[in-house]
């Protein structure tokens, strides 16, 4: 089956005073790796809420399709997972206990659950931590753990909100690591915000947030050999310049 596009069109986004989104066009792939790049306060969170129906635009809207066909929200919407900046784990319950408490959550059938629980398990390394509680992982490990809970479910769209952030430079290399093999089989569209400048090249595309405007989107490389910088810490401070 066809991996789930999505596409952004002319959304504007008030929260109380601030203007979160100013008319934000962006273009999600099917299948792809993409990262929503831009520092904090750039809109970001607030876009990732819209996608999952947390919020809704004030203006513009968000179009979801599978091999050029609309899709209705609601259909796909089970078949989306969220994973929010925030920590959102419960400290006294295990590794083994969350997995548990999504399948049943998820409504897996056992012989669903089963397997991909083991998988999930093996992949992220946390095979031998079942029995420990969420509140004495490592910041890695329990970001790993919301992950597996996010991806009990095999969704179609993931929505990963600053996953990285205020982990260790291994943890985050094992991190996207994980998120690469995800990426392999082209059946899921991941989307990834972060404010970390250097993992904007991990990603097959990116959609560059800055103050509530897109400033760009495409193949990460492509976009840095066009504005002739050789990272995007100096992109996003030349476009800053620019509009200076």
């Amino acid at each position: 089956m066809a991996a789930i596009a999505v596409e952004v069109r002319g959304v504007k986004k008030r929260l109380g005073r601030n203007q979160a989104l100013a008319g934000v066009d962006l273009d999600f792939e099917p299948g792809l790796l993409h990262g929503l790049i831009g520092p904090d306060g750039a809109g970001k969170t607030t876009t990732m809420r819209l996608l999952i129906g947390l919020l809704r635009p004030d203006e513009g809207k968000i179009v979801f399709s599978r091999a050029g066909a609309a899709l209705d929200f609601a259909a796909i919407r089970p078949g989306m997972a969220y994973m929010p900046q925030r920590q959102s784990l419960y400290a006294d319950l295990s590794v083994g206990e969350h997995l548990d408490f999504f399948g049943d959550l998820y409504r897996l059938p056992p012989e669903v659950y089963g397997p991909r629980r083991e998988e999930l398990l093996r992949i992220t390394r946390l095979d031998k931590f079942v029995d420990r509680a969420a509140g004495q992982l490592s910041g890695g490990m329990y970001k790993k753990l919301g992950l597996m809970c996010a991806l009990l479910q095999s969704p179609n769209v993931l929505l990963l909100d600053e996953p990285t952030n205020g982990v260790d430079p291994i943890s985050r290399r094992e991190f996207w690591d994980l998120l690469y093999r995800l990426a392999e089989g082209g059946e899921t569209t991941i989307i990834v915000t972060t404010a970390y400048m250097d993992e904007a090249e991990r990603c097959a595309r990116v959609h560059l947030l800055d103050a509530g405007r897109a400033l760009a989107q495409g193949e990460p490389r492509a976009l840095l050999r066009a504005e002739g910088v050789s990272g995007f810490d100096a992109f996003f401070l030349k476009r800053a310049g620019a509009a200076a």
